[in-house]
């Protein structure tokens, strides 16, 4: 793996996610409540302030659960909630060395079909279908990844230029177009709670 991204929009941050698959999936788990260049620049944050060139997986797995969660915490933090990202990602990092030895690679290498890859994925910690499907549709898009049935494994996500998240973002424009689609599904989701209330 090792392709330009441009999901941080920060070109040190994007070359780590480029070629570390660990730093891409801590990414995507770092993707929730707060802007997606903030989430996709954590990991060469947490990298840097471990003092290393990539993430471990069994060095992040084994670290004391306090201390790791400071270091997420320092000024500027890495997430909004920096305490429960930092289990997030050492449940994560677990995870990846009880079942694959450590190397996130092995999550998606070999797998035959887009549901077998979908059905790992979703078994990730802090992986829900959603996000799994999110970084489906990123890995056949832009890392090429391409079981069997990836594009409707990753449903609405995997189609061309669809640029509802991460997946579809290139640069800039590509950013733009991907930030006002997640904008008119928040107005539209906020109309129909507001319609629900009017008829309750």
């Amino acid at each position: 793996m090792d392709v330009t991204l441009h999901l941080a929009q920060d070109p040190e941050a994007d070359e780590l996610l480029g070629r570390s698959p660990l730093a891409a999936l801590v990414g995507m788990l770092l993707d929730q409540q707060v802007p997606m260049e903030w989430a996709f620049k954590g990991p060469r944050t947490i990298a840097d302030r471990l003092g290393t060139d990539d993430l471990d997986a069994h060095d992040i797995a084994g670290r004391n659960p306090e201390e790791f969660a400071a270091l997420l915490s320092e000024k500027p933090a890495v997430h909004r909630y920096p305490g429960s990202m930092a289990q997030r990602i050492q449940q994560l990092c677990q995870y990846l060395v009880e079942h694959y030895d450590g190397d996130a690679s092995a999550v998606w290498e070999g797998v035959g079909t887009g549901k077998d890859l979908l059905a790992r994925l979703e078994a990730l910690p802090g992986f829900g279908k959603q996000k799994a499907q999110i970084f489906l549709a990123l890995l056949g898009k832009q890392l090429g990844v391409h079981p069997t049935g990836w594009r409707e494994a990753a449903g609405a996500y995997g189609e061309p230029d669809a640029f509802r998240s991460v997946a579809d973002i290139t640069g800039p424009d590509s950013l733009t177009k991907v930030r006002a689609h997640k904008q008119e599904m928040k107005a539209a989701a906020k109309a129909a709670k507001a319609a629900r209330a009017a008829k309750g």
